[in-house]
Formats: C-alpha cells, sequence, structure tokens
C-alpha cells in the first residue's frame, strides 16, 4: 500500500475553503436517516478537507473538518480513522454528526489515505490521540469539550485516547472497540487466523480500491482467502497473500504471548481504570470483539462511571448496515452529555448529568418466541441463577445429576492437525459470519454432540454461559472449543455462542477445563433442543493447533491429539447457563 512520509506540511499545500458535502454524501446521509429513523438533520454543514494535523515527531497527519453552520458552542466529535475520511465512513462518522450541531475532526491514522508515516497496526495511537488533542486545543472553534466516536479500529483509538483522558473529554461513544489488541488476536491462547488475515488484506487493497471494489473484495473473502488459510505453515499462506501488510501479520505470529513487550502498545485495559466521562458501548453478539466490550461495561459500572451498553443480534461487520438503533443511541447519548449550545462554566468537558444509575442495559433477545428488545439495569441482568446440564452417554444432555451407578465411558475423539475441524458462522471477521446452520460439522467423528431432550417449555438463557468440562488428552499441547447450538423441529443446528481455550504443559492432562462462551440473550423454544458441542478446534476462525507448543508449524512436525470427555458423577461435564428468576 503507497503511504506518503510527511514530515512536515507540503511546499505549496493549502487547505482549501469549507464547501457543502458532495451531493452523493448528502444523498446517502438522508437515505440513513429515513432508514433508521434517525433525528431530522438541524443545520446546514460545510467541511474543511485535507487539514494539516502535527505529530510531535514532526509527521503530518490529515484530518477533514465537518462544521456546522450558524451553531454557537458546539463540542467536537473526535473520530481517528485508519479506513479514510470519504464515501460512507465520511458520512456515518462525520456527515451525520454535524448535520446534528457538532463539530466532527476525522483524522486518517498515520500512514494512511494521505497522512504521514508508516501504517503499523495499533502502535501509535496512544500518542498519536494525544498530539491531536494539542493540535485541537489551538483552533479557533473548539469549544472545550470532545467526545470520541466510532466503531472496531476506531473504538480502540479512543481506548488509547483515554490511557490519559484529557480534562476536555465530555463524552465517548465506542461501537464494537476492544482495548486490549493481544487479546482479540489470540482468544485464550487461540490465534484468531481468518480475521487477522482477512483484515489485513483489507489494509492492504484499501486505497486502490473503488467503495463498490472494497464490496466485492468483502463479499468474495471466504474464497479467495482460502488457499491461504489452508497452506502451512501459515505464514507461508500470508506471503502469498500479502505484501506490505505480510511483516504486521506474521509479527502478531511471533509474539503469541500476551506478556512480551511487543504488544504493550496495544493493550489499553489500563483506560478501563481512567476514563470517568459517561460511555456509550455497543457490541453485538457475533461480534469478534463482544467479550471485550461486555468487560468495558462491567469494570465501568463497577466504578459507577455513568455507562450504557447495547448489544444487537449483528455481526462486526454488520455494524454498519443493521446498526441503526445504536447510531439513534448515539446521538441521544451526544445530546445528553454534549449538546449543542451547552458548555461548562470553566469550559471544560464534563457536561450532562450523570449518576450511578446510569449503567442501563439495552439487549436483543433472539431464539424461538424472543425477537425482542429488552432493558435491564446490569449486565448480567439481577436475579438470574445458574442452570447445569449435564453431558451424558450416547451424546445426551439433562438437568438431571448423573447418578451413582455403573461407570459410564468417557466420550472421545480424535483431532489431527493434518485434518482440522472447520469453523462454520460465529464471531469473525466475514460476511459468512454469525447465525449458521452447523450439522455438517456435526456429523464429523473429532466432534462430539450432547443434546437434549426436546423441550416441552421454552428455556431462556440471559447472561453468562460456560462449559466446565473434565478432559483427560493424551497431549499437552490442544485445544478446546466449545459451541452452543438451538436446534429446532427440523433438525438445523444454529449456534448461539461459543469459545475456545487453548491448553499447554502448564495445564494438567486431566483436568477441569472450563471454557467460557462469553454471554448470551437466546430463547430455546418448545420443540427446539439445547446442543453442545465438543471439538479440538475451529479452523480457519482460529489457527490450528499443531499439537507441538508452536502457533505455527510444518506438516511434518503436526502432533494429533486423543482427548476423553468426563460422563461420570464423580468426573462429569457440565454447560452451565444463566437463567432469569
Amino acid at each position: 500500500m503507497p503511504q506518503q512520509n510527511l514530515t512536515k506540511p507540503v511546499a505549496g499545500h493549502r487547505t482549501a475553503m469549507p464547501q457543502r458535502p458532495r451531493p452523493a454524501a448528502t444523498a446517502f446521509s438522508k437515505v440513513l436517516t429515513r432508514t433508521w429513523s434517525l433525528p431530522r438533520p438541524r443545520n446546514r454543514v460545510t467541511v474543511e478537507r485535507d487539514l494539516q494535523v502535527p505529530m510531535s515527531d514532526g509527521t503530518i497527519l490529515l484530518a477533514d473538518h465537518f462544521l456546522p453552520v450558524s451553531v454557537a458552542a458546539a463540542a467536537t466529535v473526535l473520530v481517528r480513522c485508519p479506513y479514510g475520511r470519504a464515501g460512507a465512513f465520511g458520512v456515518l462518522n462525520g456527515l451525520l454528526l454535524a448535520e446534528r450541531g457538532y463539530h466532527v475532526l476525522l483524522q486518517s491514522c498515520r500512514g494512511t489515505f494521505g497522512s504521514g508515516g508508516e501504517f503499523e497496526p495499533m502502535r501509535h495511537e496512544i500518542s498519536d490521540g494525544q498530539d491531536t488533542m494539542a493540535w485541537l486545543r489551538g483552533q479557533s472553534w473548539f469549544d472545550g469539550r470532545v467526545v470520541t466516536y466510532g466503531a472496531s479500529y476506531l473504538g480502540f483509538t479512543q481506548w488509547a485516547l483515554a490511557m490519559d483522558p484529557p480534562p476536555e473529554l465530555a463524552a465517548a461513544v465506542v461501537f464494537v472497540g476492544p482495548h486490549d489488541f493481544s487479546r482479540s488476536a489470540y482468544q485464550h491462547g487461540a490465534f484468531g487466523l481468518y480475521s487477522f488475515l482477512s483484515w489485513n488484506d483489507m489494509i492492504e487493497h484499501q486505497e486502490s480500491s473503488s467503495t463498490l471494489g472494497g464490496v466485492f473484495r468483502s463479499a468474495t473473502a471466504d474464497r479467495r482467502l482460502d488457499p491461504a488459510l489452508n497452506r502451512t505453515p501459515v505464514r507461508a499462506g500470508a506471503r502469498d497473500l500479502l505484501s506490505v501488510q505480510a511483516a504486521a501479520f506474521e509479527s502478531w505470529l511471533d509474539h503469541p504471548q500476551p506478556t512480551d513487550p511487543f504488544w504493550e502498545p496495544m493493550q489499553c485495559a489500563a483506560a478501563l481504570q481512567r476514563i470517568t466521562v459517561p460511555t456509550l458501548l455497543v457490541g453485538g453478539w457475533h461480534d469478534l470483539f463482544i467479550e471485550q466490550t461486555l468487560e468495558q461495561y462491567q469494570v465501568l459500572a463497577g466504578r459507577e462511571v455513568p455507562v450504557r451498553l447495547l448489544v444487537g443480534p449483528w455481526t462486526h461487520l454488520e455494524t454498519a448496515s443493521k446498526g441503526g438503533p445504536a447510531v439513534v443511541e448515539s446521538l441521544t447519548w451526544l445530546d445528553r452529555y454534549a449538546a449543542p449550545g451547552r458548555r461548562n462554566s470553566n469550559g471544560s468537558g464534563g457536561s450532562g448529568q450523570a449518576g450511578p444509575a446510569d449503567h442501563s442495559v439495552r439487549f436483543w433477545v433472539g431464539g424461538e418466541g424472543a425477537q425482542e428488545w429488552r432493558e435491564t439495569t446490569a449486565w448480567p441482568p439481577p436475579g438470574t441463577r445458574e442452570q447445569r446440564w449435564y453431558l451424558g452417554a450416547y451424546g445426551t444432555l439433562s438437568s438431571l445429576e448423573p447418578d451413582q451407578g455403573p461407570a459410564v465411558p468417557p466420550a472421545r475423539f480424535r483431532y489431527d492437525p493434518a485434518d482440522p475441524t472447520p469453523s462454520v458462522g460465529g464471531a469473525l471477521l466475514s460476511m459468512s459470519a454469525g447465525t449458521r446452520d452447523n450439522r455438517g460439522i456435526e456429523q464429523r467423528l473429532d466432534v462430539l454432540v450432547f443434546s437434549s431432550q426436546t423441550l416441552d417449555q421454552p428455556v431462556e438463557v440471559i447472561g453468562d454461559v460456560i462449559a466446565e468440562l473434565a478432559v483427560t488428552r493424551d497431549n499437552a499441547y490442544a485445544d478446546v472449543f466449545v459451541r452452543l447450538c438451538d436446534v429446532d423441529p427440523r433438525g438445523r443446528s444454529r449456534n448461539v455462542c461459543d469459545g475456545i481455550v487453548r491448553l499447554t504443559e502448564q495445564d494438567p492432562l486431566a483436568g477441569t477445563v472450563r471454557v467460557s462462551l462469553l454471554g448470551a440473550a437466546h430463547r430455546f423454544g418448545r420443540g427446539h433442543r439445547i446442543r453442545l458441542q465438543v471439538s479440538g478446534g475451529a479452523h480457519p476462525r482460529f489457527a490450528r493447533n499443531p499439537g507441538n507448543g508452536g502457533v505455527d508449524a510444518d506438516p511434518a512436525d503436526f502432533v494429533p491429539t486423543e482427548y476423553e470427555i468426563g460422563l461420570t458423577a464423580g468426573r462429569s461435564s457440565t454447560l452451565v447457563l444463566s437463567i432469569p428468576g
């Protein structure tokens, strides 16, 4: 990807006078306003393009300034983005907000879309965010209030700025954004192969592809990436697919330990302890960052920071297309804490009224007979209780504890990294993510399936989902992947939530393995069955475990693993569901 290495303003470069948004952008904004039932625009907008924002090392980053015409005092929404400033990104993160009375500074991250320097994912966002704030303070139109806003990487840049929250910060709106990239790349030790190879492929081509070309590349990603995903070692496939971004991708493979100093610039968990302003968090039940979104809410609520959580029925890529409710919530949040015309007496951030009661949660409940939004005062919702379901002989799943009768032999399967258990759907960066029919995978010999009897009454799961499995294995280096599915009367097995754990020599060869399936809000209807899958991986969503202690390996070094799952009263394996009331 060609980059401009701007360390000082380009000779002869001048910022254009403010101009009206492009007609296509205005038309798109009108479509979104109608489609999502957004509040009507309050004012006209003009745009100053290609503002030069100097960093402390001399690098120049470019930004577009969306100005709300005829608005006397307006907070500034800061959006730091590696995906460009035009097209849909400009409308969603600039025009829509400016039309409702806010200044918006939409800035291209270092090394992207004309900004100087080299793009090294996540590595410069802490310092570049602070330098941007220093520049913003000197602008005549800045009224002393800033709000951060944006999704995914744009969410990470918000947590990066909150590592040292500026005094002007008034509120934050974080859509599906991680605060710790090491934990995103390695989910409980398993490398997220598909999502991060796909992301680097997108980054590599985003500046050379048109908008339609980018959509086409996303739609064809599964087929196009398949040869690289199935090549071993993994880095060989990445080199076949990538050029500029191959180095970044390989650097993540080379540092599998989250304690490695390599990850330090990408780990912003401390921001959760430092931010104090009202924060709106948006997640999706099939978003690859849902675990961190739920954690963000719990930490902020525990610190009595005003926080609201919205979790919808979407995947990561669907947030932009199905996230209308989140945009409505965002505009309400901005108006509550940074409304146009409101300004603190000291000229700084922190406007609006908030208190400990502002810990509300709005979440979508899926499944038979639900399909609705609900509100609660916390997550997990107050009053939920644990309900245990026991894995039994012949693939059964029952709420009755195993009796003390004759010993039931363990369930067994073999995982072979040369023929890794495939993945389908789930939380990944793909248009094929989300809920899918799992019947094909469930026919494989390396997937154990445990199913309840047909339910005579609905079972509603609202909250945490955990599997506690009595696992014995013959290889220290192994993965345990667990998935909860809803089986309808026609036999279709649709995934609800899942989780994975990578085991090493530090874990006993025989013992209880606890796998968090994160959270769920789902109703298993009458006539349906609850199903639990247990396997040794989910490829290519997660990189196959080679069985030799490495992340990446040559096929000659692969080591298969034999598993036993205990099913007796003394060594039971259970599924723990959170049930309302």
